[in-house]
């Protein structure tokens, strides 16, 4: 958990303070050595149980998987095509997306920063 790296913005959108306590998780997914994605995820754990924090502190669990028994919805906020900070450099499409509870509390914050092997339909990654 962090209270000071978490950008400004995912703090506003999830509705935080800046004392408090903010979640966070960054993903890279691949196939073999090639990167696919790397994503950023910030939630609040204050609207978590606490087996579902214990979950996301000590395992590899997706985020999504351990907090699917919330029944949260997925609000996509942008899609740009190109790298948006904090995402690499050979980023070719950037999404942005908040994931709100079922009255409507913002649980987490998400940027996904997808590469050009995503591009490559018809050919294995190692071609």
């Amino acid at each position: 958990m962090t209270t000071g790296t978490t950008p400004r913005f995912v703090r506003r959108a999830l509705g935080l303070k800046p004392q408090q306590l903010i979640g966070s998780r960054k993903v890279r997914l691949s196939c073999g050595a090639i990167p696919l994605s790397i994503a950023w995820n910030w939630y609040d754990p204050a609207r978590l149980t606490p087996a579902m924090r214990a979950a996301l502190q000590d395992t590899d669990t997706p985020f999504g998987k351990v907090v699917a028994p919330l029944g949260f919805r997925r609000l996509a906020l942008a899609t740009q095509a190109g790298r948006v900070s904090p995402c690499p450099a050979r980023t070719i499409s950037t999404h942005r997306a908040r994931l709100d509870l079922p009255g409507g509390t913002p649980l987490a914050y998400v940027i996904e920063c997808y590469t050009a092997a995503n591009l490559k339909a018809g050919q294995t990654l190692a071609e």
